[in-house]
C-alpha cells in the first residue's frame, strides 16, 4: 500500500493526514514534497496525523526527522498527532518520542492548535546559553549537549 497525503486547515494549522506506509520511495518522497509544498505557501504550522499510517521503516523515520528539522529553519513548528501503536513503539525505542511534540487527540487539543504552544524548552533560557564542550580529534571544535530539551507538563 503506497502513502497518501491530504491537507486541511484547523484554526491556521495545516493538518496533514497520512494513511499508509512511511518507506524508502514514494512515501518519504510525498511526505517530503508536501511539506517544501507547504512551507513554499508560507504554511509553518504543521500538524502530521498519522493515525492511518500502519508501518514506517528507517527511511520514514529520516524523512520525519528531516521534516522537522526543514521546517524549524524556518521558522515554523511540526507536531505528530494520533500515533498508532506501532508508530509509537518505534518512536520510543530510537528516543526520538522526546524530540517531537505529540498530540493524543485533534479534538482535545483544537483550542491549543491555533496558538501551537511549545511544549519544549531550553534549558537555561536559550541554545546559546549551553555550554561548549571540546570535541576531541577536532582541533579545538565543540559541540552542544545531545539533549538539550525538557519536556514541560501540558
Amino acid at each position: 500500500m503506497s502513502m497518501k497525503i491530504s491537507t486541511r486547515q484547523v484554526d491556521g494549522v495545516t493538518v496533514v493526514d497520512c494513511s499508509g506506509r512511511i518507506t524508502l520511495g514514494e512515501g518519504s518522497v510525498t511526505l517530503r514534497e508536501t511539506v517544501t509544498q507547504l512551507l513554499s505557501k508560507n504554511q509553518k504550522k504543521i500538524l502530521l496525523n498519522l493515525a492511518e499510517v500502519n508501518y514506517i521503516d528507517s527511511s520514514g523515520i529520516g524523512e520525519l526527522v528531516s521534516a522537522f528539522t526543514t521546517v524549524r529553519k524556518q521558522g515554523g513548528d511540526l507536531k505528530l498527532l494520533n500515533l498508532t501503536k506501532k508508530v509509537h513503539d518505534l518512536l520510543q525505542i530510537t528516543k526520538l518520542y522526546t524530540v517531537f511534540d505529540v498530540q493524543d487527540d485533534e479534538a482535545q487539543r483544537s483550542s491549543r492548535l491555533a496558538r501551537f504552544l511549545p511544549r519544549k524548552r531550553w534549558i537555561g533560557g536559550s541554545p546559546a546559553a549551553l555550554p561548549k564542550f571540546p570535541f576531541s580529534g577536532t582541533g579545538g571544535d565543540s559541540v552542544r549537549p545531545s539533549h538539550p530539551l525538557v519536556t514541560l507538563p501540558a
